[in-house]
């Protein structure tokens, strides 16, 4: 990297967050230079900017640690609050943190905050696909499900989508509400809610925005450490896990990164094997309790493709990151009219003696 092009992604840090970072960097004795930190975008996040900010240690004997002392620095997406409460978002963040579940916050400024910066690596898209790895993602989440979480336990899925749908409304034009079939979703939410609720559903603390960019893992002890809790509230576990699965058709790291391949979505077998592993973690589930998750998360794929299709119209007109929203959300609604009639034409028959 050039000195202009680094002068360039420094200035990208307000100047509050410069303070912050100088002011931790002055606390730590084995660096020579508080002010020169080094600033290296991270791919991938589609709310926020974010990157990794490194200095570099004293020459130091112990050949063990380190070479570079690093934090985290999340500039928070201009407009994205209206996805979500971005002091419930905190809130979530520290307790996260006391649980020892994620990253420590370090300083909060006007418009992000200074995270911890874990030693473990972002999975990729191909690690969801590890059998090794998934079966590590099916325990971690069924333990994030258990959290208890301080507030209210009200599941917010389907308020959320009516809020999303009028701020979808609002922002788009008559050709782009038409050819999104914004005049009808008031009513496949509401059919979906009713086709979807069951008395028996298993509701917890779940993460919403489940993509290999918001797991982590440390190579040496392969523990898990789920991130970002910008879309996390009481949900439909199957809500969960459907998005989980939705999820393994992406790759955000390519030259076209708002492009899906549903030939990738997870097979019969794959998703039986995530599922008995996640149940497992209550005892050992018979294989009616497999099938019966396995059916109301199939179900949820739907509710899955109608959030982040809101969610790419909404964006398109408040986030200035660069990536096709318009795209992605029509990829998505593509889906779900898709296999609409197939999902719940098959939940119907599964409920039928």
């Amino acid at each position: 990297m050039g000195s202009s092009e680094k002068l360039n992604e420094e200035s990208r840090i307000p100047d509050d967050a410069k303070k912050i970072l100088k002011s931790l960097a002055a606390e730590w004795s084995d660096i020579a230079d508080a002010d020169a930190l080094q600033v290296i975008p991270l791919k991938g996040a589609m709310t926020n900017e974010v990157y990794q900010i490194r200095w570099l240690r004293n020459s130091n004997p112990d050949e063990s640690l380190p070479r570079s002392r690093k934090v985290l620095v999340r500039i928070y997406g201009a407009g994205v609050e209206v996805f979500f409460d971005r002091e419930n978002e905190i809130r979530t963040f520290e307790f996260m943190s006391k649980q020892r579940q994620g990253p420590r916050l370090l300083g909060r400024f006007s418009n992000g905050r200074v995270e911890e910066f874990i030693r473990a690596r972002t999975l990729t898209a191909a690690d969801l696909r590890d059998p090794e790895i998934s079966a590590l993602i099916a325990t971690k989440m069924k333990e994030f499900h258990n959290l208890d979480m301080p507030g209210s336990k009200t599941v917010v899925l389907w308020d959320r989508l009516r809020n999303w749908l009028n701020d979808a409304k609002r922002l788009s034009s008559p050709e782009e509400a038409e050819k999104f079939r914004l005049n009808v979703l008031e009513d496949e939410i509401s059919a979906l809610r009713k086709n979807l609720s069951t008395s028996n559903e298993l509701v917890g603390f779940c993460h919403n925005d489940l993509q290999y960019g918001n797991i982590m893992m440390d190579e040496e002890t392969r523990l898990i450490t789920i991130i970002d809790y910008e879309y996390a509230s009481y949900n439909h576990v199957a809500f969960d896990i459907a998005n989980h699965f939705c999820e393994m058709v992406a790759d955000y790291h390519t030259e076209t990164p708002h492009i899906l391949d549903y030939s990738k979505y997870p097979g019969l077998e794959e998703r039986k094997r995530f599922l008995r592993i996640y149940l497992s973690g209550s005892g050992n589930p018979s294989d009616l309790e497999v099938e019966r998750l396995l059916h109301e998360v199939e179900k949820y794929t739907l509710a899955s493709h109608l959030h982040w299709g809101l969610w790419g119209i909404i964006s398109e007109h408040v986030n200035k990151i660069d990536f096709d929203f318009m795209e992605y959300a029509r990829q998505r609604f593509q889906r779900y009219w898709a296999v609409k009639p197939q999902v719940l034409e098959i939940s119907k028959s599964s409920t039928n003696p």
